[in-house]
């Protein structure tokens, strides 16, 4: 169903000219979506560091592919080339890049959509701790309103091309919930 679920999400991205970044493997769902979006002609930028080149079995035939040195570099890149971040259901690195990219929105570093492919609910947990992050007053309403789920791959596309963040100019008001 996952595998499904991401070769749709490539081809979305093609037909709606929608450049790929990503990590630059070519398995895996994020290797399942770029191969989706490079067969139906999209554009499919990668972005690896070196040591993870022969790991995650790089996929050349990309539009392009950077090699950086670190993971460091390589998430910096990716940031720098993308409007908007989607976490696929991932495991640990998943979750460590998009709270990751979802806190540089939070300190107003960018103003770009950060959505999750909730696909059978697999993140269901997880935005139920967000929301207790919420009421345990850790997080504000506003921030928590940062991150769109969707369950199928156009509502979420559809959500982050509507996406206004929130102002950046305070990244913390104090009578906030």
């Amino acid at each position: 169903m996952y595998e499904r679920v991401a070769r749709a999400m490539g081809e979305l991205f093609a037909q709606r000219s929608i450049r790929l970044i990503y990590g630059g493997g070519g398995i895996g769902l994020m290797g399942a979506i770029a191969n989706a979006a490079m067969n139906a002609g999209g554009e499919v930028v990668g972005v690896i560091p070196h040591a993870l080149r022969r790991k995650e079995l790089a996929y050349h035939q990309l539009t392009q592919l950077h090699v950086v040195d670190t993971m460091h570099e390589r998430k910096q890149m990716m940031a720098d080339l993308s409007d908007g971040f989607i976490a696929m259901p991932g495991g640990f690195g998943t979750f460590e890049e998009f709270c990751e990219t979802l806190t540089w929105a939070q300190l107003g570093l960018h103003n770009k959509p950060c959505g999750m492919l909730n696909v059978n609910g697999y993140y269901d947990a997880m935005l139920a701790m967000f929301d207790h992050a919420v009421r345990e007053q850790f997080v504000t309403v506003r921030h928590r309103q940062m991150i769109m789920a969707q369950a199928e791959p156009s509502a979420l596309l559809d959500a982050m091309a509507a996406y206004q963040g929130p102002p950046t100019e305070k990244w913390l008001m104090r009578d906030e919930t």
